[in-house]
């Protein structure tokens, strides 16, 4: 008997090309941190990764906020390093799950662009001012989230300066192809539990503060929702079979 073929060709060993997930989340946050950021007076400035002051935010697939963070090494180089080398506390802790980051929003700060971390005395009005902004982002995120958290484990650094929030650029880095993959509520229940039981071990294996308890209870949170929401919409009560139903009784 002739053996049949495969229904696909496997990658070989030797395959540089990273999986189709990874490559395309790549491809799509390059994309994402090229675009040109539009100034106030409409034209368009550099791309929005090339920014060395500013703050960020991620949102999952139902636009919720999920983290916000700072930066004065450039958002290109911040953002890269939470979704695809993982080598942030956040990642590392199981507190960021890269695969629930539907959309990022920005926003620079390109009146500090001129301002150098290192020094100082003349970074100090920069770092106050993006302090207030990301305590300002953190707020309004917070607010917006119908759980009332986001998932830092950290608060935004104190301080009593208030500022208005600037120009933002936001856009999805999710393709239609990964949506089809990842957008399934089974999926995302199925992550969401693994990446909450990642952080319990982590939890149960070290001393840690309050931060990652909060978390794990905002995580605990957003799947109990996820799942009540998929359980109503697949028939909810109504769905659940009796104890002998459909059974052959002969």
């Amino acid at each position: 008997m002739s053996e049949t073929a495969p229904l696909f060709k496997a990658y070989p060993d030797w395959v540089a090309k990273p999986p189709f997930e990874t490559d395309d989340l790549r491809t799509n946050l390059s994309r994402f941190l090229d675009t040109p950021f539009q100034q106030p007076d409409g034209t368009a400035g550099p791309p929005v990764g090339n920014y060395r002051w500013g703050v960020y935010a991620f949102y999952d697939y139902d636009g919720e906020p999920i983290y916000v963070g700072q930066t004065n090494e450039q958002l290109r180089t911040r953002i890269r390093r939470h979704l695809t080398n993982q080598r942030t506390d956040a990642v590392a802790m199981s507190v960021l799950d890269p695969f629930e980051v539907f959309e990022i929003a920005v926003w620079p700060l390109p009146q500090f662009e001129g301002v150098s971390p290192k020094d100082k005395v003349a970074a100090a009005p920069a770092k106050a001012h993006l302090d207030a902004l990301e305590r300002l982002i953190t707020a309004q995120a917070v607010a917006n989230s119908r759980f009332k958290a986001i998932l830092n484990e950290k608060d935004p650094p104190v301080g009593g300066l208030e500022v208005e929030a600037p120009p933002c650029y936001r856009a999805g880095i999710v393709s239609n192809r990964v949506l089809e993959l990842r957008g399934h509520p089974d999926f995302r229940i199925a992550r969401r539990a693994l990446i909450m039981s990642r952080l319990a071990q982590v939890i149960s294996e070290r001393q840690v503060k309050g931060g990652l308890r909060r978390v794990l209870l905002t995580q605990a949170k957003r799947l109990e929702w996820l799942a009540a929401r998929r359980y109503e919409g697949s028939g909810g009560a109504a769905s659940v079979p009796k104890e002998g139903e459909g059974e052959d009784d002969a």
